[in-house]
């Protein structure tokens, strides 16, 4: 059994995490933390787990932390993560990090869209989390950066297309909507019940943080600079996430060549479905898995590539993902604590 610990267990992904993590053939879990909620039991804070969960949460502790698990999720705000990965790495800890702190190589880019990094020497050893890409980096690896969630839902369509060269890479608009399990648990105006229900509103448009991580992959993955116009939106559901992205393809690319790229490049791969023509991808039919489900309509009129993937934000684009990242790099079936049959409605 591997000891796993979760710090920041009570926020949304933090709570999805215990979820899929309690029903893991191969986990133990040990630790739960919390700041909110430290001393009490993980029930009073989400009392569906009531008869299932037993631990109480505690503070963060790296020493803590370190000698009570073998690998350690960090579900916390930016700029928590780093202050605490380097003595969990040292005492020999495997960290999986869902904030952004260990998403970027480069400190400079890591420094300009969010702060000053704590530990800028460990950012050359973090891989990224997109398991479907990077999945022999991540069994290897002791430090993965959890990818976002808008990220997670982009990247996977575009980045098969790019690298056969069958679309452009000037040029790429992403129009993604989320559920307000997006803007994590602490309550604000912006995701207050009478501002979000009946409401359907962009937000950071062209200035979004996302924006420079997707850039940066896509750029590695196409071999050259890629253009990227995202504009994220928020709307009244709990969860789930929808990205349609635009892009053109080269000359004499057509709809079969698209579908075998996709097919091929994710096939073996039991989290992504490429779906049949005609049909478009929905977030009900992800809803509460780790699923990425992706489609696409060639638009021959004007020479235009519409591609639609739906996630859910808090599996796919957060804990489930983090659970299949654990899966990797502890020898585990990479569907373990994944394989929960879809609820239909």
């Amino acid at each position: 059994m591997v000891r796993v610990a979760v710090a920041g267990a009570t926020g949304y992904a933090g709570a999805e995490l215990v979820r899929l993590l309690s029903s893991h053939p191969g986990v133990r879990l040990t630790i739960l933390t919390s700041r909110q909620f430290a001393g009490k039991r993980f029930t009073e804070a989400f009392p569906a787990f009531a008869g299932r969960l037993e631990l109480l949460c505690e503070e963060i502790e790296a020493a803590r932390l370190a000698a009570a698990a073998d690998v350690v999720f960090t579900a916390l705000p930016h700029k928590m993560p780093m202050k605490i990965a380097p003595a969990l790495l040292g005492a020999g800890v495997r960290l999986i990090d869902l904030s952004a702190d260990f998403r970027f190589r480069d400190p400079a880019l890591y420094e300009r869209v969010y702060q000053p990094h704590a530990a800028p020497e460990l950012l050359a050893r973090s891989v990224y989390g997109l398991a479907e890409v990077y999945a022999r980096e991540i069994a290897a690896a002791a430090l993965v950066g959890n990818p976002g969630c808008y990220p997670t839902s982009i990247l996977l369509p575009l980045i098969p297309l790019l690298r056969e060269g069958l679309i452009e890479a000037e040029g790429i608009i992403a129009d993604s909507k989320s559920g307000v399990s997006g803007a994590g648990r602490s309550p604000s105006l912006r995701v207050h019940f009478c501002e979000v229900a009946e409401s359907f509103k962009a937000y950071s448009v062209a200035g979004h943080r996302h924006a420079p991580e997707m850039e940066m992959v896509l750029a590695r993955e196409a071999g050259r600079p890629v253009g990227l116009t995202f504009v994220p939106h928020l709307v009244p559901m709990s969860r789930g996430m929808l990205s349609t992205i635009y892009a053109r393809p080269v000359p004499g690319v057509n709809a079969s060549r698209l579908r075998d790229c996709l097919e091929g490049f994710y096939r073996g791969r039991p989290f992504v479905r490429i779906r049949p023509p005609g049909f478009v991808p929905d977030t009900l039919h992800v809803r509460g898995t780790n699923f990425c489900d992706i489609g696409f309509v060639l638009d021959e009129r004007n020479r235009r590539l519409v591609l639609l993937s739906a996630i859910d934000n808090l599996g796919k684009g957060a804990a489930g993902q983090a659970v299949q990242n654990l899966n990797l790099m502890c020898g585990f079936e990479e569907t373990a604590g994944l394989d929960a049959v879809p609820a239909p409605l």
